[in-house]
Formats: structure tokens, sequence, C-alpha cells
């Protein structure tokens, strides 16, 4: 929170306007809801993810998957089974069984879950170059282009999206059984699972979650560009959420997890690449200057450097003190 709450204060200096907002057409506009239109991809990846490394997994296929619903959708969308109904069933679909795929490689098989979704993330985009016959593919359908760029209760669509997925899985998370049993599974599988908890059904059904909130985020991105892209859509994505819920305070070894605090990571990540390119920084900077904050960020959240940096301010105090 505090460091969205600097890079908030930064954009109060550097660029005011950054917190104008008007209502046009019964539709919200300002950076600030571009902030949140343009995170909701990353929004949705870091949702599904968050679960996955909640049980000590990992998930690198979620840009891959996001490449094959496009593939799926746009390719519907160009045939006689172009029913908008028809179509968001499919993409869903698609990344149910990318998702299934990658759980039963982890839960069933044993395989490590960063070598069982690498090979969904290699492999995912040749599926889609081959759905797509190797080209771009582009379609013309205002309903379905509505996901990427309509609104709905005077914001984005894709903000309204990623919005409800967020207050479903925290409501499941939190308000059921079901967030203790990842939990547990995430801090400890072996005693998991001899207190009766379905160690494997549950590893796998976080996977398919993740695919399916990677479906989703897939059809935002191919509505909003109005085609298909197998090479370029979503590519490196799956590392935005990964940090995204490690900003959140995620343990990358599993059990601790919070979806609020997801969000916040994925808002840091857009704020300051939003931030970036209104203060006239030079492209060439960009990536550098989003690192060095995210390593000032992380370095914050460790304990141990909090500990050593406490240390070092108090031996300079006793310092001062000894000079007086």
């Amino acid at each position: 929170m505090l460091a969205l709450a600097l890079i908030l204060l930064a954009n109060l200096f550097l660029s005011p306007e950054f917190f104008h907002l008007e209502i046009k057409d019964g539709r919200l506009y300002g950076s600030l809801i571009d902030v949140l239109n343009r995170s909701a991809p990353c929004a949705l990846l870091a949702i599904g993810m968050s679960l996955v490394i909640a049980t000590g997994g990992i998930d690198l296929s979620v840009g891959a998957i996001i490449a094959i619903t496009g593939a799926v959708c746009a390719n519907l969308l160009n045939s006689p089974f172009d029913a908008l109904t028809i179509v968001i069933l499919a993409g869903l679909f698609a990344g149910l069984v990318a998702g299934a795929a990658n759980g039963s490689l982890v839960s069933i098989f044993g395989i490590q879950p960063i070598v069982a979704t690498l090979v969904l993330m290699v492999a995912g985009r040749g599926i889609a170059q081959l759905i797509n016959g190797g080209q771009i593919v582009t379609f013309q359908n205002d309903a379905f282009a509505s996901i990427g760029v309509g609104s709905l209760l005077g914001l984005p669509s894709p903000v309204v999206m990623f919005l409800l997925v967020f207050l479903l899985a925290q409501f499941i998370m939190r308000f059921t059984a079901l967030g203790l049993f990842i939990e547990a599974v995430g801090c400890n599988p072996t005693a998991s699972y001899y207190s009766g908890l379905k160690v494997r059904t549950i590893k796998f059904a976080v996977y398919c979650f993740s695919g399916i909130c990677a479906a989703i985020a897939g059809m935002v991105i191919t509505a909003d560009i109005q085609g298909a892209d197998a090479n370029n859509a979503g590519l490196w994505l799956e590392l935005d959420a990964i940090l995204a819920v490690v900003i959140g305070g995620a343990a990358l070894t599993g059990g601790r997890f919070s979806l609020p605090l997801t969000l916040i990571g994925v808002l840091i990540i857009q704020a300051m690449t939003t931030t970036i390119i209104m203060s006239g920084i030079a492209p060439k900077y960009n990536l550098l200057i989003k690192s060095l904050v995210i390593i000032t960020v992380l370095l914050l959240q460790s304990s141990i450097f909090r500990m050593q940096f406490s240390r070092l301010i108090a031996r300079q105090k006793m310092a001062a003190g000894d000079r007086a």
C-alpha cells in the first residue's frame, strides 16, 4: 500500500491531471481509469497465479494460454459458429483444458510445476500458431469487441470483469473451507494428505482456475485489438503476474497469499509504467527505473533487510551520540 501511495503521490507533483476524472457518454475517463483498464489482463492472471503459488506451485504457461484462447475465439468469429455465447464458452473451455493439462502433470504425475508449465509455455504458442495457420487473424464483431473496449456501470468492461473474478475468488478463499485447504496444502502437503485433504484434487483445481483466468484475460486482449497474434499476445505477461503476487507478500514456497495485496501489486506495476510514460522520461530508461522501484519494494518487504537497516540506523545514532 505504501509503495502504491508513493507512486500516486509522485504523480500528484509530476502531472496533477493524473487524478482528473470525467464522465463522457455515461463512462468514466481519466488516467486512473486507464491504469485500472490496462492492468485488467495482468490482474486476471495474478488472481489465478495467487492460488497456484499458494499451493507451492507456479504457472509459466498463462501467457501461452492467452494466445491459445485468442486464436480459438478469433477463428470462431470468422466461422459460421460466431455466436457470442459459443465463442466465449469455447474460449473458457480452451483455458480449462490447458489448466487441466498443467494440473494433471503436477498433481497426477508429480512433475515439478516449473517444468510442467514450461512445457505448455513453449508448446502453447505453437498450438496457437497452428490454429491461426501462422497468420495474425483479425475479425469484425462488435459484440465480442465490447469485452475489451466496452463499458459497464460506467467503467471499462475489463475492469468490471477482473473485479467480479476477484470478488468471487476472494469470497471462496475467505468464506469457505477451500481457502484454508489451499493454504494447508501449500504449507505442508504431506501433513495435509494425512489429515484427509485431497491434495492432488486441490492442486489440479487451482491450475484449472488459473487456466480459466488466463482465458478471460486472453479474450480481453483479443477483443481489445480485434485480432489474435499467437506470437505476441500475452508475451511475458506471466512474469508480471508472478511479480505482482510476490509484491503482494505471497510466499513462493506456498501457504501465505493475499488476493487484495496481489491486486495492489498489479496496480503498482501498471501505475509505475504509466507514471514513467507521463513523466516524459526517455523510453530507454523505462525498464531500468521499473526494476529499481520493484527491487526497492521487495527489499522493504524483507524482514531481514528491515532488521539490518534498523541496526544500521541505531549504530549511526550511537556514533553520533559518542561524538557529541
